[in-house]
């Protein structure tokens, strides 16, 4: 978990080539998602784009295609709020193994009330976290098959300040839209840095790598129509913010340079250089909270309770 950084020679607009490699973006149809499947398409890899919307995924592969000639992108219809759909969703795949796999989807709710998903689930800690860890143990057969895959986590700034209650998981007794989806996250970035530590306990040749894209805005965000359309006025308006946190775009770089850069190392987590809000990817120290490995523990095995998956048979 060093925060040394990796070769200085990492340029975001001159990444290495990957071809025929396979990467998996879920939420890769929109916001951040869909910056880091674009960037990703550019190293010749094969992109999956990871959407519940299909008309959303045909329009994010149209823009992929239209921007990076010769790009090699598809979609599956992934709903990470629907537990039982994820293996089906897994075998649409359609691959002997997969070179990594971004989890990027999630949901983010302004306001009240408390929703849940259809297995019961608070909404936000249902598919931020619970779809996550639950893809992954349909998907590790996969990963296992690669020669070194990673499993990279889109965590958040949101997280640093948040705390689990582990006895309130679901913020049943106290929800707050903010706090909670922070938590969620939060829950994601324990959940990846757990499983870094149960793989190399098992000389695994899957690394599990942390990412937080620091402050990302829409006002700050190229224009990519029909899925994103930035306003003159909107670019104009920004400009002051642009001085402390950036566009999705460029919170994009930390997940693309974990997916390719060879120097990335399991349990690490990377964000961006300038006071972690914005600028190209560094590693850095892994936050003191996320560190409580006992607090992981707990949390990965109340995640298995509620998902029904094992992932420790295989972490072996």
């Amino acid at each position: 978990m060093s925060s040394t950084s990796s070769t200085p020679s990492w340029n975001v607009q001159r990444l290495p080539r990957a071809d025929g490699r396979v990467f998996l973006v879920t939420g890769g149809n929109v916001g951040i998602g869909y910056f880091v499947a674009e960037q990703l398409s550019a190293s010749g890899a094969t992109i999956v784009l990871g959407s519940r919307s299909p008309a959303r995924a045909e329009a994010a592969m149209a823009s992929i295609r239209a921007r990076v000639p010769g790009s090699q992108v598809r979609a599956i219809r992934l709903d990470l709020a629907d537990l039982s759909s994820l293996q089906t969703a897994v075998q649409a795949l359609e691959v002997d193994r997969l070179d990594a796999v971004v989890h990027n989807a999630g949901v983010a709710l302004d306001d009240p009330p408390r929703q849940e998903t259809g297995d019961g689930h608070e909404l936000m800690f249902g598919t931020n976290h619970l779809g996550h860890f639950a893809l992954t143990h349909w998907l590790m057969p996969l990963l296992s098959a690669a020669p070194a895959a990673r499993v990279v986590t889109m965590g958040s700034f949101a997280a640093k300040s948040e705390r689990l209650d582990l006895d309130d998981l679901q913020s049943l007794k106290d929800y707050a839209p903010k706090r909670t989806y922070g938590r969620s996250k939060l829950a994601q970035m324990y959940f990846g840095l757990e499983l870094d530590r149960r793989l190399r306990a098992v000389d695994s040749g899957v690394q599990s790598v942390m990412v937080h894209p620091g402050g990302a805005l829409d006002s700050l965000t190229p224009s990519r129509p029909p899925i994103h359309v930035r306003t003159t006025g909107a670019r104009l308006s920004a400009v002051p913010a642009a001085l402390l946190v950036q566009g999705k775009h460029a919170g994009a770089w930390s997940a693309v340079r974990a997916v390719l850069d060879p120097a990335v190392r399991g349990g690490q987590l990377w964000g961006p250089r300038i006071f972690g809000l914005r600028g190209e990817p560094r590693c850095e120290p892994v936050w003191n909270h996320l560190a409580d490995s006992s607090v992981a523990a707990r949390l990965w095995d109340a995640t298995r309770d509620l998902t029904g998956a094992d992932l420790s048979s295989l972490c072996e």
